[in-house]
């Protein structure tokens, strides 16, 4: 077999993992989250949550990629054959996530040029809505929209063809060129931004501690799961990522480095975002509280309105927001991307070129679902489902087999220790062991019910007010077929493998 791929240096690894965990959710969900969850106090379970979960199960994930050298579904299955399965829901995961995460990188893309002359106009909602996306009633496909399609298309190209390029001479080089403009460019976001009238009250808004939060332990819990969203963990990315450290590599460094420079570009995000909210919220006369939003709405309906205020450079500012949420995308898109391209290579004994053509070619094809007229419902129930019952649910099997069934952590702990600076100890194994299995349970058990018990509330009715009928074929049925997926793979022989791996 050919000798495994390996990044060319250790800062094009930890590029490529921050540029992986930086994506659109640390722009338009971190800011919101925290201002809804106590503001500066939220920063104290954060902090809490990324060092007793979020950097832990780093740690593992490094461990498991570098000790078993391979892609998340034979990395398990050298772990223990039976539960090979997991590997491979893993990555049936991450291939729903690429098909339609790359349409939202199209949107940032399309706006990008809409903001050369504001083209939105003066009513931001009805021109995405109505204008651009041309929506339809959910289980509606619509036909087409042009304006999404072609700049999907680009994307795709895009990372297909760095992909395709391989590790170091693509992915690594592309993160090298993404995460650095990236961060430059969102510093002078962040610049203009704190210099526009009311940035002062957005930011007061953003940062003043409401202490009496930290007592609900609703605020706990989203900070564990900012934490746990934000890092990509649990759906194959870093295992497939580690894979390709050298033999000697400070596991529990770049696993400090990653997780911590990931959280300092969501503060950052987060100082941006609110210092623009804080102007819109002066030049409309209303309170902060009234412009906070999340999601879509922040991306594409708030901060055009923003950016028609601007006094000056309007348009400039528009170019530098919507282009960080497409290099934030694609960086994470790749990264998603490799995990499948990877798992099917070592699975079938595939080139590089194959794995890309179909996995790639397949998620492309799949993700015209979402350039329809009615593709942001289906994009909005998939992602939903799958992020909490897919990467979540994965999060909590994963840590509790192997911390308590495979009871593997000694052993990881001691790979781990063998070459890093920073030693792992007892605080290790009882955050993996028992914290983050905890929380994530309450997590589980708290989405099971709320989603379970809005089938029979006739009154609220289910998640963002969808029929039953479009709820199971676009949000259950979604999560159900990347479990299924998971085990239908894990029964295919391996093809790519030597006498002696197979045996």
């Amino acid at each position: 077999m050919a000798a495994r791929e390996q990044w060319g240096t250790r800062a094009g690894f930890i590029m490529a993992a921050v540029g992986s965990a930086i994506g659109l959710g640390n722009i338009w969900r971190f800011p919101a989250t925290a201002f809804e969850n106590g503001g500066g106090a939220f920063f104290v379970p954060y902090l809490f949550a990324l060092l007793t979960a979020g950097i832990p199960l780093l740690i593992m994930e490094f461990t498991m990629g570098h000790k078993y050298r391979s892609a998340a579904p034979r990395t398990y299955s050298k772990m223990n054959k039976n539960v090979e399965w997991i590997g491979w829901w893993a990555v049936a995961v991450a291939f729903v996530i690429s098909t339609y995460y790359p349409v939202i990188i199209a949107w940032s893309l399309s706006y990008t040029v809409f903001s050369f002359n504001l083209s939105w106009g003066a009513d931001t909602e009805a021109f995405l809505f109505n204008d651009y996306l041309q929506l339809a009633d959910p289980g509606q496909f619509g036909g087409m929209t042009i304006g999404v399609l072609i700049p999907l298309i680009l994307v795709w190209a895009i990372a297909l063809g760095i992909l395709f390029k391989g590790v170091q001479r693509g992915i690594e080089l592309a993160n090298r060129i993404f995460i650095p403009t990236l961060v430059v460019i969102f510093l002078i976001i962040c610049i203009r931004a704190v210099t526009l009238p009311g940035a002062a009250e957005g930011l007061q808004a953003f940062f003043e501690p409401d202490f009496g939060a930290l007592t609900q332990g609703g605020v706990w819990v989203a900070a564990y799961g900012q934490i746990f969203f934000s890092l990509s963990i649990a759906f194959a990315i870093m295992i497939t990522y580690s894979s390709y450290l050298p033999k000697k590599s400070d596991i529990t460094n770049n696993a400090f480095i990653t997780g911590f420079s990931n959280s300092s570009f969501e503060l950052l995000a987060g100082i941006g975002v609110f210092s623009a909210l804080g102007f819109m919220a002066q030049q409309l006369d209303v309170g902060v509280e009234e412009v906070v939003a999340g999601g879509v709405g922040l991306a594409f309906v708030v901060f055009p309105q923003i950016i028609s205020e601007f006094p000056a450079l309007s348009g400039l500012f528009g170019v530098l927001f919507f282009l960080s949420l497409a290099l934030a995308g694609l960086s994470s898109l790749i990264s998603i991307s490799e995990t499948y391209i990877k798992g099917l290579q070592e699975k079938f004994g595939w080139t590089r070129g194959k794995a890309v053509g179909i996995g790639g070619g397949a998620a492309a094809l799949c993700s015209l679902i979402f350039a329809t007229r009615g593709g942001l419902n289906f994009l909005d129930a998939a992602d939903y489902f799958i992020n909490q019952f897919g990467v979540a649910l994965l999060g909590l099997v994963e840590v509790v087999l192997i911390a308590w069934v495979l009871r593997k952590l000694p052993e990881f702990q001691q790979h781990a220790n063998a070459i890093s600076d920073i030693r792992l100890g007892g605080w290790w194994k009882v955050c993996l062991g028992v914290i983050t299995p905890i929380v994530l349970g309450y997590m589980m058990i708290d989405l099971f019910l709320q989603n379970i018990l809005k089938q029979f509330d006739t009154e609220n009715g289910n998640y963002a007010g969808y029929t039953d009928g479009f709820i199971f074929a676009s949000g259950w049925a979604v999560a159900l077929a990347a479990l299924a997926a998971g085990i239908i793979m894990s029964l295919i022989r391996w093809k790519g493998l030597s006498k002696e791996e197979a045996e």
